[in-house]
């Protein structure tokens, strides 16, 4: 039988279920990968599964997120990060080494190999040919585990290039075309998979943009073929061993199929505050600007900082802006240092920031009140960029760094010739940041400082849920919106701490509600729970005592998510009926029997409405048992 990539994949991994279009399956992961704003939770949970080894291929633990270092709090969860790594076999990734997806993409990211992170943008690997997904920080923990991870069969959608990009014209323009098209929830249940003769036009880099980016499409994940140039780049990074080729069958078929010339494709910004909203730059022109940001994840390779040097080399900074650069690895940084572009752009005037999430995650380089901040990250949702009245623009090295000399949204196109940026033969290869761990843990003391709270477990869900209605929210909801990071990152390893601010730029009197009710339920709208894969936006809300969010429609990962903690994930049989709930209504579910017709009965108003779920029969029992974590307890216990 013909295939395309993804299902090749897949079957080569499959453990249980049938490869049909949305059945529950099951595959093995080779890699896991974390990083420290959700590998310390994460690790707690793989510790409490009293595992004494990883049991993947490679496991690596990345520090990347909470490298401010203002308190106590980060360091401490540095050096638990360092010691648990050491004593269960993960390689350990230094603060300063980089951010995670650029340095997994350079390092260790293999084609045809599976990885699952606790990160929504794990799908950069795809980039390279790997079968790379977010998840929550307990599916990684029970991948490390060695346990399969558990999704619904994807669908697969061929996204057909031709054509090749015009000057000024860059591969996030390319997924801001699609996010354009599709949406950030088209994408739901669905791999994006990359084929047609403008594949081998675009480099490794140019591809891991586009598939980092297919997070925000709502994707399972997102896939390019290895090809003869993932060998050039693997060959540069000294793994030319790794390579293998990978591509559909000649007649291979999808469900889907979409079609884009990349000579067709224009200058793009995704516009406050959604990476959907896509305008040409065109008809952005002449919008002043007050910051721009280069880096994050999605663009911060070395083509695409050198080619911001080259733009911006003998010219300075608008006097109306600041320039932020972070550099996506240590790898990445040296090479700009020694070629002379790290020097083009400190000439410039750009600051230099750490080579790690920062701005992308509100850690730092925030804009100033009301400011228009240009950013080639992969989110711009309100507030995310730790101000408030912010309305950030997603672009791409190019248009961000034309921007950064005018003072204002111009289109890179009337600028004249591109530079022209060429993949290096060899890059600088130093893996000493890399910490890897010794052969016998057994005796390595795990160090735990204050800030690392015991894990809190639920108990066994009870027949009937009953509470009030401790908030009603809109569509397009995201974990941001439920768990607001920034400031707050160093809280991830403190849940009772951390859980004072779920839903606190939404509604600050939610926590309060919330510990007065003691139980008690979320109504959301369509695509509850987009974006981040932070599982905090659902263990924070059990803890406290959230025991159901019933929504119009759910986020792959948080749905997920709400699984492993316990919480019932329910859907509006009649999406109109959300309008039949109001906050304090009291409400109650009989979940006694999850295969029958299942009613939320508002029993302030006298109404019952019919719900339902996409509940597998494993999720049932691991609900039933309290969550994901407690069920695999009492499994070992048997």
């Amino acid at each position: 039988m013909s295939l395309n990539l993804t299902r090749k994949i897949i079957k080569a991994h499959l453990t249980s279920g049938e490869m049909t279009a949305k059945s529950p399956i099951s595959i093995k992961m080779d890699q896991t990968l974390t990083q420290d704003a959700t590998g310390t939770m994460a690790y707690l949970q793989f510790e409490a599964l009293g595992v004494p080894r990883v049991r993947t291929e490679l496991s690596v633990s990345y520090v990347d997120h909470n490298t401010v270092q203002m308190d106590f709090k980060n360091p401490d969860d540095h050096i638990f990060l360092q010691t648990i790594a050491d004593k269960f076999g993960i390689v350990f990734s230094r603060p300063g080494n980089g951010i995670c997806h650029q340095l997994h993409l350079e390092r260790f990211a293999k084609p045809g190999k599976t990885l699952i992170g606790s990160d929504s943008h794990t799908p950069t690997a795809g980039g390279i040919g790997s079968m790379a997904i977010g998840a929550g920080g307990l599916d990684v923990a029970m991948s490390m585990a060695g346990h399969s991870f558990n999704l619904k069969m994807p669908m697969v959608v061929k996204v057909n290039l031709t054509g090749k990009l015009q000057p000024w014209v860059a591969a996030k323009d390319v997924i801001l075309e699609i996010l354009r098209r599709e949406t950030v929830k088209g994408g739901v249940g669905y791999v994006y998979e990359y084929a047609g003769p403008g594949v081998a036009t675009l480099s490794v880099p140019e591809r891991a943009t586009i598939t980092n980016m297919g997070a925000e499409l709502g994707a399972t994940t997102s896939i390019f073929p290895s090809d003869d140039e993932t060998r050039r780049f693997l060959k540069a990074q000294g793994r030319e061993a790794d390579w293998v080729e990978l591509k559909a069958d000649p007649d291979a078929t999808y469900d889907r199929v979409i079609d884009i010339d990349l000579a067709q494709v224009v200058p793009l910004a995704a516009c406050p505050h959604m990476p959907d909203v896509v305008k040409p730059i065109s008809e952005l022109e002449h919008l002043n600007v007050d910051q721009v940001m280069i880096g994050s994840c999605t663009n911060s390779s070395y083509t695409d900082l050198t080619r911001a040097a080259q733009i911006i080399k003998g010219k300075t900074v608008h006097s109306r802006l600041s320039l932020g650069i972070a550099p996506g690895s240590r790898q990445v940084l040296r090479m700009l240092a020694d070629e002379g572009s790290l020097s083009a752009l400190i000439g410039a005037g750009a600051r230099l920031l750490e080579s790690a999430c920062g701005p992308c995650i509100g850690m730092g380089f925030a804009p100033k009140s009301d400011a228009v901040a240009l950013r080639t990250s992969n989110r711009n949702f309100e507030k995310r960029s730790g101000t408030d009245s912010a309305q950030v623009y997603l672009v791409s090295p190019e248009v961000a760094a034309v921007a950064a000399v005018e003072g204002k949204f111009t289109d890179p196109r009337k600028w004249g010739s591109c530079p022209e940026v060429k993949m290096p033969e060899t890059f600088t290869i130093d893996d000493s940041m890399f910490i890897f761990p010794r052969a016998d843990g057994s005796k390595v003391e795990i160090v735990r400082g204050p800030n690392i709270a015991a894990l809190p477990v639920k108990e066994e869900m009870s027949a009937e849920l009953k509470g009030k209605a401790l908030i009603k929210v809109g569509d397009n909801i995201t974990t941001d919106h439920i768990m607001p990071a920034g400031q707050y990152l160093p809280l991830r390893s403190n849940v009772p701490e951390y859980a004072k601010h779920v839903f606190e730029g939404v509604d600050r009197e939610f926590y309060k509600r919330a510990v007065e009710m003691k139980k008690g339920m979320i109504i959301g709208g369509d695509n509850y729970g987009q974006g981040s894969s932070r599982e905090h936006a659902a263990l924070c809300p059990m803890y406290l005592g959230v025991e159901a969010v019933v929504c119009k429609s759910f986020a792959r990962i948080h749905l997920a998510n709400l699984v492993n903690f316990g919480i019932l994930p329910a859907t509006f049989k009649n999406p109109a009926d959300y309008d039949k709930i109001d906050v304090g209504d009291e409400l109650r579910i009989d979940v006694g029997n999850l295969d029958g017709e299942l009613v939320i009965e508002n029993l302030s108003k006298g109404v019952k409405l019919p719900i339902t779920h996409t509940l597998s029969d494993e999720d049932k029992v691991i609900l039933k048992a309290g969550g994901r974590l407690s069920f695999a307890k009492k499994q070992s216990a048997v």
